[in-house]
């Protein structure tokens, strides 16, 4: 019995150094800096860039605004004449981003929008949450004379129409359902 009492200090100061551990790891981003815990990235709402307020535009219907901007985010039973687009993400790697965008109606039409400030173009946004190191160039997507020289080329539709003429045009298929 005298053995436990003995232990038990003992064990209370091993808790404590444990948990004043653990919230050492806590409060840094990195382990030993070396090893960087795994962030869940967290994107809501809608991204409505530059290019989609500019459509935006007074006197549009509801659903001409949802076609260009979806969904918003919030509707409010009480202000049936206001819909907020809220957008936020949190990309590892990246600032965080949020945006608040109010559409405005009256009645069945729009009213007015207010962006809260300058949106991003839709390459600006992308560059923003891009997290690549690497430089990814990208092939241009069109060819060059000497490609298109190189192209095989295609046979007339004339002769396309004489060997399909040839060929037997009747095939027989077994029935699709039994008799």
């Amino acid at each position: 019995m005298r053995s436990l009492l003995r232990c038990r200090p003992l064990a209370i100061a091993l808790a404590i150094a444990a948990l004043a551990g653990c919230q050492s790891l806590q409060s840094s981003d990195n382990l030993l800096g070396v090893i960087t815990p795994y962030r869940v990235e967290v994107v809501q709402g809608n991204v409505v860039t530059k290019e989609q307020a500019a459509l935006i535009k007074p006197g549009l219907s509801r659903a001409q605004v949802r076609d260009v901007l979806g969904s918003p985010l919030l509707t409010d039973v009480f202000h049936a004449d206001r819909w907020d687009y809220v957008f936020t993400i949190r990309r590892q790697g990246a600032e965080p981003q949020q945006r608040r965008i109010v559409v405005l109606f009256d009645g069945e039409k729009l009213k007015s929008i207010d962006t809260g400030g300058e949106l991003p173009a839709e390459r600006e946004f992308v560059a923003s949450i891009d997290t690549f190191k690497t430089s990814r160039d990208a092939p241009p997507l069109a060819l060059t004379e000497e490609q298109i020289k190189a192209l095989p080329v295609p046979k007339p539709v004339a002769a396309e129409a004489a060997t399909a003429a040839s060929a037997p045009t009747a095939r027989a298929y077994p029935p699709l359902e039994p008799r």
